[in-house]
């Protein structure tokens, strides 16, 4: 796993989260939930349903949230996740991360916002001409995610670096104008998984992925179709290894043994069909305890909601008592 930040047998304040706009799958696993599964036990870890940001993508849709915020709950209890160890949280029902977020875009310019990587992708890929203010704002309010708990440590795709570094001038900036009271935070970046296509990484909305509830049957029948070497038309024919998604997955999910598959691809000893069953296997492997662990939970809806009210209060706790620091360094504590 490449990382900016190892993980340490010390005490850090872990946050991450996903946007709610329907069902995790095995890019998110692999990119930072398996990442969190781990620091839970030894880190304080928070862990947010980011209501609010799905919105600058899906505000036309409202009711996606309702259904998705549940189902991404789910997704996460039914992953590993410990709601024990972790607090999980609903973004929107902790106004002191939109209060921040208004704070810090105070001395942020559109410049640097306009030129920020990630945003101008996602932008040129949902063929956004004309950028709306929440949109454009993003890294705004992931900065205010990250610090309203002055968390130390991010777990996250590498398509977020320039999030977190927009988070690190945000903290820098704040403690040199006000008070040093923000912790700058570190990433720590999981892998990338190739989307079933070939041609971009895992994702909902582009529709090459397979998500964390998927049948045995589904996980069949999508590793079946997903793309390879197209060069490679007999079994015989030598293989490209590094322009397959497959192999790809055997780097991911069977990493003891991808060098030999690399090798016989290359030769044309190991045809596509018995490469794919391989990592379908791998990928099962994965999936059944996760399967396991939703069958407990997935009728258990007042739970749920049980985890998520009592995980909010937490984080409101946290997010008030940042708040109030945040606002005696800036002095207009005015009633204190």
């Amino acid at each position: 796993m490449k990382t900016e930040a190892s993980i340490q047998p010390k005490q850090e304040i872990v946050l991450t989260g996903d946007r709610t706009t329907g069902k995790l799958h095995l890019g998110h696993y692999v990119g930072s939930l398996k990442s969190r599964i781990q620091l839970q036990q030894q880190y304080e870890t928070y862990i947010m349903l980011a209501d609010v940001q799905a919105l600058t993508t899906h505000f036309h849709n409202p009711g996606l949230l309702s259904q998705s915020v549940r189902q991404v709950a789910l997704d996460y209890l039914s992953a590993g996740i410990d709601p024990e160890r972790a607090t999980i949280f609903v973004q929107s029902m902790v106004p002191e991360i939109a209060e921040l977020t208004c704070m810090y875009s105070m001395f942020v310019t559109v410049s640097s916002l306009r030129h920020n990587p990630t945003v101008k992708h996602e932008a040129k890929e949902r063929g956004y001409d004309d950028l709306y203010y929440g949109f454009l704002g993003y890294p705004i309010s992931q900065a205010a995610d990250i610090t309203f708990c002055k968390a130390s440590l991010v777990p996250a795709g590498e398509d977020q670096i320039p999030h977190i570094e927009q988070t690190r001038r945000i903290v820098r900036r704040f403690n040199e104008l006000y008070a040093p009271v923000l912790v700058e935070p570190q990433i720590l970046v999981g892998e990338r998984l190739e989307g079933l296509d070939g041609g971009s990484k895992m994702s909902k909305s582009l529709g090459n992925a397979i998500c964390l509830d998927a049948s045995s049957e589904e996980v069949r029948t999508q590793i079946r179709r997903a793309k390879t070497d197209p060069a490679r038309v007999h079994k015989t024919d030598p293989g490209h290894p590094d322009i397959c998604t497959i192999y790809g997955y055997h780097s991911i999910f069977r990493p003891d043994r991808c060098e030999d598959i690399r090798e016989n691809c290359m030769k044309g000893t190991i045809g596509c069909a018995a490469c794919k069953a391989m990592v379908t296997a791998a990928i099962e492997h994965v999936l059944e305890p996760i399967r396991e662990r939703r069958e407990l939970y997935k009728h258990r809806t007042k739970d749920i909601d049980d985890i998520l009210m009592a995980g909010t209060e937490r984080a409101r706790s946290v997010a008030r008592q940042t708040m109030g620091e945040v606002r005696e360094a800036m002095g207009i504590d005015y009633f204190k």
